[in-house]
């Protein structure tokens, strides 16, 4: 996978998943941060010009950097329950299509200190560039379980005792009431949609 932009690449750096990277633009000190990390892990670091950048982020603001990453590993919905430590708190989304968004939940994802996300393989924002740079590169460090179905995700949930909380903004409850010492998921999805 291609990722591009000065945060994704410095948090995929961080999380070792860089396989090589390319670079445009040296002057500004966080790309020099990026390359000393890359030097540090022995990683391939390849001139490229602004055009080849362009192209290969599909016009997406790079910044002057783009990498090639190892795909996440594969986690399943016991993965994220099991190596918890704690109560999990996992994340289920149901619908999320637009890359922005998920970029934008798993930001908050990784600032909350979830387990996990949860998202559906079929009708879904996918994996890539967009929502890594979206993500402000969060996508490298939060665990990530794609499944076929989300109702069957939910109840290997309720089977491992985890509580499943559906997110409305209609809801009469605010979300600060909710006692998130206990084994959770929260659900949230369908963008808009009634």
């Amino acid at each position: 996978m291609i990722i591009y932009g000065i945060n994704p690449v410095l948090e995929a750096l961080r999380a070792r998943r860089v396989r090589s990277l390319r670079v445009s633009a040296r002057a500004d000190k966080r790309v020099q941060e990026i390359l000393r990390l890359a030097a540090a892990a022995a990683v391939r670091v390849q001139p490229v010009d602004a055009a080849e950048l362009e192209r290969i982020s599909r016009g997406g603001l790079h910044q002057g950097v783009a990498a090639e990453v190892e795909e996440a590993p594969d986690y399943d919905v016991a993965d994220l329950v099991r190596t918890s430590g704690r109560a999990p708190l996992v994340v289920v989304l149901d619908g999320i299509e637009d890359p922005h968004n998920f970029g934008a939940i798993l930001r908050v994802a990784d600032a909350a200190g979830v387990d996990g996300v949860i998202r559906q393989t079929r009708r879904a924002a996918a994996i890539d560039g967009v929502a890594a740079k979206a993500s402000a590169g969060a996508i490298a460090h939060v665990r990530i379980a794609s499944v076929v179905n989300i109702a069957r995700a939910i109840e290997d949930l309720k089977a491992a005792n985890v509580w499943t909380i559906g997110l409305a903004g209609d809801a009469p409850d605010e979300y600060t009431d909710l006692d998130l010492t206990l084994p959770t998921a929260l659900v949230l999805g369908a963008e808009g949609r009634d």
